[in-house]
């Protein structure tokens, strides 16, 4: 971890969950970090080593003056992790529109902010690793959570196709999918006819910590993996998923029989 020494980093989403724990962690092994979040700061959550901006991802001009403020203080900019997001559960039929617009304005639009901001200047600079946050959920196929899971998928698309192009230039492109993290995602997820009861007796698998998850995110993004599982059992549900999908939707439509008897209304 000695190579994050010295290195300016800016985490976007990173007041709590698998931000702050990869905030923590870089911060120890000498980095200096600029949190951005929507939610103001506390007081003493500037320090020397960590910075706070208050940003709203889904707006482009916040995130590129975040960028541009960034690389004039500093000089550069060694990493960008793009990894602001929000939740929603439930079938898609309950969705509306603005729902739709706020997953998509956040997950989606929120890492293509910030790859169009520092992209440019990590071509520029020669060098630099962008690391955009997805989820179990933008590789395997999840009903009852079907918008976060369209934009997962789009970031590890949009990821994959980016670290081809930015290979020859310099730049360093990784996607980290998580798997269950004890994060406060659930305690923020917008729930439709479901509650988050009964989404967590449905969890087959207790939560791994988020600073055990954020050590083993940054030894891969040291490694520049291209995709980034977390925990183990990722890599096993996503190969499932490849080798059989028929079976993971026979399993899926289970689930959406079971949230179906349980619906609210």
């Amino acid at each position: 971890m000695e190579r994050f020494r010295s290195k300016v980093v800016i985490i976007t989403g990173g007041a709590s969950g698998i931000g702050r724990a990869l905030a923590e962690e870089l911060v120890k092994y000498g980095a200096t970090v600029i949190i951005a979040d929507i939610r103001e700061p506390h007081p003493n959550e500037t320090t020397k080593k960590v910075q706070y901006v208050q940003v709203d991802v889904s707006q482009a001009e916040q995130v590129q003056a975040l960028v541009d403020q960034v690389v004039h203080e500093h000089g550069r900019l060694d990493y960008m992790f793009n990894n602001a997001g929000i939740g929603i559960a439930g079938e898609l039929r309950d969705m509306n529109l603005e729902q739709w617009n706020r997953i998509i304005d956040v997950n989606l639009r929120g890492v293509v902010h910030g790859v169009l901001a520092a992209y440019p200047v990590m071509i520029r600079q020669g060098y630099g690793h962008l690391v955009n946050t997805a989820s179990l959920a933008g590789l395997i196929w999840f009903p009852n959570l079907g918008a976060y899971s369209a934009t997962k998928h789009a970031i590890v698309g949009l990821s994959g196709a980016l670290r081809i192009e930015a290979a020859g230039l310099g730049v360093k492109v990784s996607v980290i999918c998580p798997g269950l993290i004890q994060t406060g995602i659930l305690d923020t997820t917008t729930y439709l006819n479901v509650t988050k009861e009964f989404l967590l007796k449905l969890l087959p698998v207790k939560g791994m910590s988020a600073k055990r998850a954020a050590q083993l995110m940054l030894k891969e993004v040291l490694k520049n993996k291209a995709i980034i599982n977390v925990p183990f059992y990722v890599n096993l549900l996503w190969g499932w998923q490849r080798l059989s999908p028929g079976l993971v939707s026979l399993i899926n439509g289970i689930t959406v029989k079971v949230f179906r008897r349980l619906r609210k209304v």
